[in-house]
C-alpha cells in the first residue's frame, strides 16, 4: 500500500541543502562578473533564485503526482514528440557562442535537450518493463530504444552539444545494463561506441583542442589550456579550509564562467577541501538514496525510472567535478542543483520530484 506524504526525508533534505548552496555560491561566483559586464551585481543571483523558486514548485507538484500516470504510451510518446519538435526548432534559433541550444524566453534560456534526457528515461523504463524478459533479443527489446535514443542524440549533436549527448547515452546504457543485458552485447556495444565517440570528438577542431589541452594544458596556457589551469589553481589554493566565502581570486576574470561549468572550482577555493568534500558527499547521498528507492520500488517501471533519474544526476555531477579537477577534458556540463542555469535545474528538480514520489510507494519499510 502506498505510504502517502512520506517521501525520502534524507534525499529531500539533501536536495534543499544543495539548492541553498547554489544561491550562495552563484552569487559569490558571479557578482563581480555581473557588475563588470552588466552593472548589475545581483543579476545572476536574481535569475537563479527565480529558477529555484519555480523548480521547487515543480518538485512539490511532481512529488504529489502518482508516478503511474507516466506509465502509459500517450504520456511517454507525447513527451517524446514534443521534445523532438523542440530539438528540431532550436536548430533554427539564433546561435549563441556558435551553438543553437536555447530558446530565449523573457531574458531566460530554455534548453530542450535537458527535457530530452527525462523523456528518454521514461521511454526506456516503459520499454524495459514490457520487454526485459527478452532483453537479449536485440530487435525486440533494444532496437526501439536504440532508434529513439539515436534520433534524439543526432538532433542534440547537430546543436552541437556533445556533453548532453554523452549524458543521455550513458544514462540509457546504465538502465539497459541493469535490465540484464548479456556481457557479449555490452562488449559489442563498446566496440562500436568507443570508435564512434572518438570520431565525433575529433571531427571538430575545438573538441580536438580540448583533448590536447587536457593532456598537456601548459603547452597552451593562455589559450586552450587556460580554463583547466585556472580551475586547478582555484582548487589547489583553497587548501583544507579555503580562502573564505566571497574571498576567491580565480573567479575574478581568471576562471571563465565561474558560476556555471566551473562553480565546483570556486567552491573548492573558497570553502576548501572540507567544503568540496561536503558537496561530493551530498551527491553520493543522492546516489545512495536513489539506488535504495530503485531497489525498493513496487514495480519494474518505477525501479527503472528511479535508476535513470539517479544516474542522470550523479553521472552529470561526476563529469562536472572531474572536469574541474582535471580528470576529464573540459566540457560544458553544469553541476546539478548548484550551477547557474534554468533548464538543467528545472529538469533535475522535476526528475527528483518523480523520484521522491516513487519513494512514497516503497515496498520495504525502514
Amino acid at each position: 500500500m502506498a505510504r502517502k506524504l512520506k517521501s525520502d526525508r534524507v534525499l529531500f533534505t539533501t536536495i534543499l541543502f544543495l539548492v541553498c548552496v547554489s544561491v550562495v555560491m552563484v552569487y559569490s561566483a558571479s557578482a563581480m562578473l555581473a557588475d563588470q559586464r552588466f552593472q548589475q551585481p545581483y543579476l545572476f543571483l536574481g535569475k537563479q533564485v527565480l529558477w529555484i523558486v519555480l523548480g521547487l514548485a515543480i518538485l512539490s507538484i511532481a512529488m504529489q503526482v502518482d508516478y503511474r500516470r507516466y506509465r502509459n504510451n500517450t504520456v511517454v510518446w507525447g513527451m517524446l514528440g514534443f521534445v523532438t519538435l523542440m530539438l528540431v526548432a532550436v536548430l533554427f534559433s539564433t546561435p549563441i557562442n556558435g551553438t543553437r541550444r536555447w530558446f530565449g524566453l523573457g531574458g531566460l534560456g530554455i534548453q530542450p535537450s535537458e527535457l530530452a534526457k527525462l523523456a528518454c528515461i521514461l521511454f526506456t523504463a516503459l520499454t524495459l518493463e514490457r520487454r526485459m524478459h527478452k532483453i537479449n533479443e536485440i530487435s525486440y527489446s533494444l532496437l526501439p530504444i536504440g532508434l529513439v535514443v539515436g534520433v534524439l542524440s543526432t538532433l542534440i549533436y547537430l546543436q552541437p552539444d556533445f556533453g548532453t549527448l554523452l549524458s543521455l547515452v550513458l544514462v540509457v546504457a546504465v538502465m539497459v545494463i541493469a535490465a540484464g543485458l548479456q556481457w557479449r552485447y555490452i562488449v559489442g556495444g563498446l566496440v562500436v561506441l568507443v570508435p564512434t565517440a572518438y570520431l565525433l570528438l575529433m571531427s571538430a577542431p575545438y573538441r580536438r583542442a580540448r583533448i590536447t589541452a587536457f593532456l598537456d594544458p601548459w603547452a597552451d596556457q593562455f589559450g586552450d589550456g587556460f580554463q583547466l589551469i585556472q580551475s586547478l589553481i582555484a582548487v589547489g589554493t583553497g587548501g583544507v579550509f579555503g580562502r573564505g566565502l566571497m574571498a576567491g581570486v580565480q573567479k575574478l576574470f581568471y576562471l571563465p564562467e565561474p558560476h556555471t561549468d566551473f562553480i565546483y572550482a570556486v567552491i573548492a577555493e573558497e570553502l576548501g577541501l572540507i567544503g568540496a568534500t561536503v558537496i561530493l558527499i551530498c551527491f553520493l547521498v543522492i546516489a545512495w538514496r536513489g539506488l535504495r528507492i530503485a531497489i525498493r520500488a513496487p514495480d519494474r517501471f518505477s525501479s527503472f525510472v528511479a535508476l535513470g533519474v539517479t544516474a542522470m544526476i550523479t553521472l552529470q555531477a561526476f563529469i562536472n567535478i572531474s572536469v574541474a579537477l582535471g580528470l576529464l577534458p573540459t566540457k560544458g556540463i553544469p553541476l546539478p542543483l548548484i550551477s547557474a542555469g534554468g533548464s538543467s535545474l528545472l529538469i533535475t528538480l522535476l526528475g527528483l520530484g518523480i523520484l521522491l514520489n516513487i519513494s512514497q510507494h516503497e515496498t520495504v519499510e525502514g
